[in-house]
């Protein structure tokens, strides 16, 4: 489908996004420059943020409207190991573009939050798992979420790239940024509600980067 069209349907279904196109497109060319020099995804937020997290990682993880092939080299192996099951296998198994939520372990969360500083439950995660050359998506409707805030400033310390995907202005989060997409609104809902088309565009994206030649809507 490619970049420029996706982008251009974007607008042309959501008119308010017009005017953060180009940092929209930056966003989609980070996140494909992570995942060629073999980086990872992490994505954290709160609330209706934390469930966009887990939406994210669902598209990224499995086909989202490409056949997603595993990698030849993968199969080969998996010949060597998989006995009675390698039909099953590659028939079934999809390539993935790496991405963790945050927000998803909750007894790490808890631990953490119970036993040290509940706003720094990202943080330590990002801290973990994260590595020069990663990139984090700080999801946040005013863009000052603590929680986020210092989430981001872990990942830049450990050499990683930031995306944040806020409402009007970008608060905090705008300032720690690489990117910054935000939305020019500042009632929750309605960034909410625009948040979910921007970042479906972008794994389009990124699906198109790595899986368009396989060539075939699942």
């Amino acid at each position: 489908m490619g970049k420029k069209k996706i982008l251009k349907e974007l607008v042309s279904r959501y008119p308010a996004l017009a005017e953060i196109e180009e940092n929209i497109e930056r966003a989609a060319d980070l996140l494909i420059e992570t995942y060629r020099n073999g980086g990872k995804v992490l994505i954290c937020g709160s609330g209706g943020s934390a469930a966009d997290a887990l939406h994210i990682v669902g598209e990224l993880m499995k086909s989202f409207v490409l056949k997603r092939k595993t990698d030849a080299d993968f199969r080969a192996r998996l010949a060597e190991t998989a006995g009675e099951d390698l039909d099953y296998l590659n028939a079934n198994l999809e390539g993935a573009l790496p991405a963790i939520a945050l927000v998803e372990n909750s007894a790490l969360q808890t631990a953490f939050s119970n036993d040290v500083a509940g706003d720094l439950a990202f943080a330590q995660q990002t801290y973990g798992y994260g590595n020069a050359g990663d990139l984090l998506i700080a999801i946040s409707t005013s863009g000052n979420s603590r929680s986020g805030v210092l989430a981001a400033k872990v990942a830049l310390a450990k050499g990683m790239k930031v995306i944040a995907l806020t409402g009007e202005g970008g608060g905090k989060l705008g300032t720690l940024a690489d990117v910054l997409v935000a939305v020019s609104d500042r009632e929750t809902y309605r960034i909410q509600e625009l948040h979910l088309p921007i970042y479906h565009a972008l794994c389009l994206i990124v699906e198109d980067a790595f899986f368009a030649a396989e060539g075939e809507p699942r």
